[in-house]
């Protein structure tokens, strides 16, 4: 057996792969080894309160970590002790018919369904990740691209590249908002449209676009008043261009915010239903990442049929499709403990978060939905580059402090991150204390050497100030005026 790679506790981790590449050097998968790199680095060195106190502490991966006492307690149950021949043989290379059906029932009344799902529509596989990848093969030819707005998860352009050979073209959202939106980061057709029109005269075929919802990295939920712009996207995406739809609800339960999540099975006259796919998995919603269980519903025979005969490569467990069973069947103890628990922990936690990260000066946008926030570093950046973006994260590392930044999202804005929350209380306030420390010494720095001469560089402490980023820096008004943000328990 080899040694374990640790790290020792005053070694600081870095990066293999070049971190000082400029924007445009970072190709399509570049960035995502970084995070591989990263994760890596964490599993060799990871934080533990007792044994390696000093190792990386990981706010980047987006796991639910709140709820596994309860997890612990429904697996200990006698239901969940059965064990049958038929649950080891061959099954069918969509799911049991049980799992199916429980899922049908399931997503039916949780979604709020307009009919009730048919469970020979839905597909089980090994992660929302197979399922993207299928989907990639299936809907898409080599060279083909899809659209989606960025920021955006971007393990998906990783997945779809290295299964279908498809590309993505992204649809930029910005921070600042204009006269035309209500909110930061807004998805318009107007956008949809011109990022179109680009992969056109780009000679590129554009087959479906990707909607995740609620947004992952900015945790934002199309809500009942958007309700609308949804009709008109997908209105856009299926009758003028022939578009699939690929709907993205893994956050589908996360919502802890008072924002009403309106899933896309719920909507009863969405044009030619057969262009529109949904996904949903288990890891997310139910803290259970390593389960690798994802869900694929459509209508489309078709589709569905070429999306099986890949299925046999991603199939899941018998035990484990008989236990996630149970867990969605039993909705007495969903309604009465699991999810009123889970939604007050992560609003618990997000609030704990949000408290520290201004107490740092750092703002976050509203959210109300996922395991994480969306912060913004702008004014702590030397530049407003993804190279400066890319040398704060990785003085972080060093800080033993893992977090995601927002070029591994695909943002086209550099001083964006994203921060999970959805872990221990100790675990966020060291969190803090580690990001203080980074920040506090970046300042002092910055201050006894005066050598910054752009604006928008990291602010530095005042003479007499206590050299803490958030008596410094205040609001910069610049920057952050035209987006709503929140500090002390606001959740909107």
């Amino acid at each position: 057996m080899g040694e374990c790679p640790f790290i020792a506790p005053n070694q600081k981790p870095q990066l293999m792969v070049g971190l000082r590449k400029n924007h445009s050097e970072v190709g399509l998968l570049a960035v995502p080894a970084l995070l591989d790199e990263a994760f890596a680095l964490y599993v060799a060195d990871p934080f533990d309160r007792l044994r390696n106190p000093q190792g990386i502490l990981n706010l980047g991966t987006s796991e639910n970590k709140l709820c596994f006492d309860l997890i612990e307690e429904r697996l200990g149950r006698p239901d969940m002790n059965y064990l049958e021949p038929e649950l080891f043989r061959y099954s069918d290379t969509q799911g049991t018919k049980r799992f199916r059906e429980e899922i049908a029932k399931f997503l039916t009344d949780y979604a709020r369904a307009a009919e009730a799902l048919n469970p020979d529509h839905i597909t089980v596989m090994s992660g929302c990740c197979a399922v993207f990848a299928t989907l990639s093969t299936v809907l898409c030819d080599p060279g083909d691209g899809y659209l989606i707005p960025t920021p955006c998860y971007g393990g998906i352009h990783s997945k779809t590249w290295l299964y279908g050979g498809i590309q993505p073209v992204h649809v930029p959202l910005a921070s600042e908002v204009t006269d035309e939106e209500s909110h930061p980061f807004q998805l318009t057709v107007e956008k949809l449209e011109a990022a179109l029109d680009r992969a056109k005269k780009q000679g590129r075929r554009v087959r479906a676009l990707i909607l995740i919802n609620p947004h992952n990295p900015l945790g934002d939920i199309y809500a009942k008043i958007f309700l609308f712009n949804m009709f008109i996207c997908l209105h856009f995406s299926v009758h003028r261009h022939e578009l699939h739809v690929i709907m993205d609800e893994i956050y589908m339960l996360s919502v802890y915010g008072d924002a009403t999540f309106t899933s896309v099975l719920s909507l009863d006259c969405v044009p030619d239903p057969e262009r529109i796919h949904f996904m949903w998995g288990f890891s997310k919603d139910f803290g259970m990442s390593g389960i690798r269980v994802g869900v694929l519903y459509t209508r489309n025979h078709e589709i569905r049929k070429a999306v099986n005969q890949l299925a046999v490569f991603h199939g899941c467990p018998g035990p484990v499709q008989h236990v996630l069973s149970q867990f969605i069947s039993d909705r007495d103890w969903l309604d009465n403990v699991f999810f009123p628990t889970n939604k007050k922990r992560l609003r618990e936690a997000q609030n704990i978060l949000v408290d520290g990260l201004a107490d740092v000066g750092i703002p976050v946008l509203k959210s109300s939905g996922g395991l994480y926030v969306w912060a913004d570093f702008r004014k702590f950046l030397k530049s407003q580059t993804f190279e400066a973006e890319l040398e704060l994260w990785q003085k972080l590392l060093d800080e033993k402090l893992l977090i995601s930044p927002g070029k591994a999202f695909h943002c086209y804005e550099p001083g964006w991150f994203r921060f999970v929350f959805a872990d221990s209380v100790d675990k966020i306030y060291l969190c803090i204390q580690r990001l203080k420390h980074v920040l506090h010494t970046d300042a002092a720095g910055s201050a006894a050497n005066s050598t910054s001469s752009n604006e928008d560089a990291v602010s530095t402490p005042e003479e007499g100030s206590s050299c803490n980023p958030s008596n410094a820096t205040g609001d910069d008004a610049s920057q952050l005026k035209n987006i709503p943000l929140y500090y002390n328990h606001i959740c909107i």
